[in-house]
């Protein structure tokens, strides 16, 4: 009985389900656009939101954002817009360390994932694949901190 109440206290993390939760696409100047030969730049932009949802469950969604424009006169080739979800059993782990759970690790489960969504979205919409880049999730959420850490105390002031 005393294995039982060990082990019930140990942290549980479980990945129930990965799905992809949104996903848009819009080719804004097509047909045309498929006529032009010079090489569109790629902007990139990641955000990540989690929440508990109940019995120790957990969603956590990342989200791309990849915008293709011209370089001269900067029309818009495509824009793609995924999110990938994921529902979480976090079981036996402390609320405080929930940011990290929800910041860096559901997030690096999800991004490959996230990765071939994107990718399979531009070669269905006529363009060559877009890859994302693999992402440290640890060294983002640090960063960000630390900008919180010194942008606090000028707040104050």
């Amino acid at each position: 009985m005393a294995e039982q109440d060990q082990a019930a206290a140990q942290p549980q993390f479980v990945i129930e389900k990965i799905y992809v939760k949104d996903a848009s696409l819009e080719i804004p100047n097509a047909p045309e656009i498929f006529l032009e030969r010079a090489q569109p730049e790629l902007e990139f932009s990641f955000r990540n939101d989690g929440k508990a949802i109940g019995n120790d469950y957990h969603e956590v969604v990342l989200t791309a954002t990849v915008t293709a424009k011209l370089k001269d006169g900067g029309k818009t080739v495509f824009l793609i817009e995924a999110s990938q979800g994921g529902i979480f059993l976090v079981r036996g782990v402390p609320a405080s360390d929930l940011e990290l759970i929800y910041a860096i690790t559901c997030p690096t489960i999800l991004l490959p994932y996230l990765r071939e969504t994107v990718s399979d979205m531009a070669v269905r919409a006529g363009f060559p694949p877009v890859f994302l880049a693999p992402m440290n999730f640890e060294a983002l959420y640090r960063q960000r901190q630390q900008a919180e850490g010194q942008a606090a105390p000028a707040q104050t002031h």
